[in-house]
């Protein structure tokens, strides 16, 4: 039987609540097998609809589970997406001076290295690369960090998406401008890549663009195509960032650790922050 809007906003409340206490709760699938996506999507826009009242701001969007080589380690098999706030949004350092981000209140936090778009306009249904391309302005590189609400990491895709699509922070690099180079260079550059992690200056994994739904371009294309602003009462719009997800496996972070990244054959430098 579908949710009703009570059961909608209390578990919306539910969630929210488990992350300002830092602490992790029984998936809402455990207790409903029909749980959908649909219902999801309304918890997720509940929960933004909260932490704006109490004055976070969105600015821009998360894409997940892009990475194809990772949906059997955690049973999902297709991208999911959420909001990514003024306050859950920092500055990477490089590799040599790696900027500082605080872990220690996360659930289970794992790192993540992506490529990131921030939009001049705002895309449509329906484009191909190319044209979403002509929507951004700028591509970076950044990390990000997720955390599991639910022990484990275990779960249905639904109940990624109602808790805040995993997201717990962006840590992006320098911008570079598009039109520092021409279309064509950054269509075959972005589909042709590859990302090296390092953890404490020891290479951990590697990972290719092709990895990402065949390319960040990609990532986006099928987040365009899904996106329902209606959820979340607010639309894709110039100036939101949007990162594409994981480029390399996700992996556990600890405060101490030092993690870094390289970059070939796309002209972004590596990045580089130190948990605390």
């Amino acid at each position: 039987m579908p949710m009703n809007e009570a059961e909608i906003e209390t578990l919306a409340v539910r969630i929210l609540a488990a992350m300002d206490d830092a602490r992790q709760i029984e998936t809402i699938s455990s207790g409903r097998a029909d749980f959908s996506l649909e219902e999801a999507y309304r918890i997720s826009g509940r929960i933004t609809a909260r932490r704006m009242a109490r004055g976070e701001e969105p600015v821009g969007w998360k894409i997940g589970f892009t990475n194809s080589t990772i949906w059997d380690e955690y049973g999902v098999h297709a991208p999911i997406w959420g909001p990514v706030y003024a306050g859950t949004l920092g500055e990477a350092g490089s590799p040599d001076k790696p900027a500082a981000c605080t872990v220690g209140r996360l659930t289970e936090p794992l790192v993540e290295p992506e490529i990131v778009f921030r939009l001049s306009g705002t895309p449509r249904a329906g484009m191909n690369e190319a044209e979403l391309l002509g929507c951004i302005d700028a591509v970076g590189h950044g990390f990000e960090i997720v955390q599991s609400v639910y022990p484990g990491w275990k779960f249905r895709p639904a109940d990624t998406v109602a808790a805040f699509a995993m997201h717990a922070r962006l840590m992006a690099g320098p911008l570079l401008p598009v039109d520092e180079l021409p279309a064509s260079d950054w269509l075959e550059l972005l589909a042709d890549f590859d990302v090296i992690l390092h953890r404490d200056g020891t290479a951990i994994d590697r990972g290719t663009a092709k990895n990402v739904l065949d390319g960040p371009l990609s990532a986006l294309r099928h987040f365009v195509d899904g996106f329902d602003g209606a959820f979340f009462g607010r639309h894709l719009q110039a100036g939101d960032l949007v990162t594409t997800g994981s480029i390399t496996r996700a992996f556990p972070v600890r405060a101490g650790e030092v993690w870094t990244t390289e970059l070939t054959r796309l002209p972004l430098a590596g990045i580089g922050l130190r948990m605390e």
